[in-house]
């Protein structure tokens, strides 16, 4: 493993023969994960499965990954309802259809209204819509969240700052390693005339997941 070999040039330049950093200024010791993720990355490009070229590609297509996507989608079908009802039919295709590139997954979109909130969890690690929010909040992935709130969503989404109606049903979604969802908000009043970007804006992360609620206008 690269750090168990202080006369590898490579490891006193923390670059690998890959073209990848892979080590910190502090010089703070890598993990396992880390280790084995960089012998697999080097031995599949020693192999000519993949290039560097091709690892940095999709690095920078991971990276690019952000809310925005899903903020997008959203304000897409608060303004157009022909698009909301392809999306609440098939999230999927929906999706692909305003450009992002969900994969295989099966994506499905919940719509809050003033009867039901929607909020998502994966009880069984971090499954999570990640090519349009991005990477998962550390507390999605906690062992309290995941467990917490399918016994008192209530009372979490109270912690999280949204504090709903007691005839209002709160309805839990668990995604696995097929499926994964996406919350459509309930539109902001005082919205009518805004555009589809200024919309966008007001389009929060947590409010996707249903842990929070859409901006509301200046």
């Amino acid at each position: 493993m690269p750090h168990d070999h202080p006369d590898d040039p490579f490891h006193h330049e923390g670059i690998s023969p890959s073209g990848h950093p892979y080590r910190k200024d502090d010089d703070t010791p890598l993990s396992y994960w880390q280790c084995m993720e960089i012998a697999v990355r080097e031995l599949l490009i020693e192999k000519g499965v993949t290039t560097p070229a091709e690892v940095a590609a999709q690095i920078e297509a991971m990276d690019a990954r952000s809310p925005a996507n899903g903020a997008a989608v959203v304000a897409r079908a608060w303004v157009d309802p022909a698009f909301k009802a392809r999306l609440l039919a098939d999230a999927s295709a929906a999706s692909r259809e305003m450009g992002f590139d969900i994969g295989t997954l099966r994506l499905i979109a919940v719509e809050n209204t003033p009867q039901v909130h929607n909020v998502i969890v994966c009880t069984l690690c971090s499954c999570y819509p990640r090519n349009l929010l991005g990477l998962p909040p550390d507390w999605y992935k906690s062992r309290a969240y995941r467990s917490r709130v399918v016994k008192e969503p209530r009372k979490v989404l109270a912690e999280f700052g949204v504090t709903l109606p007691e005839d209002t049903t709160i309805r839990v979604h668990d995604s696995t390693s097929e499926m994964r969802y996406i919350v459509l908000p309930m539109r902001p009043p005082g919205t009518e005339g805004m555009s589809e970007a200024e919309l966008a804006a007001l389009v929060t992360r947590d409010s996707m997941i249903g842990t929070g609620l859409p901006r509301r206008p200046a």
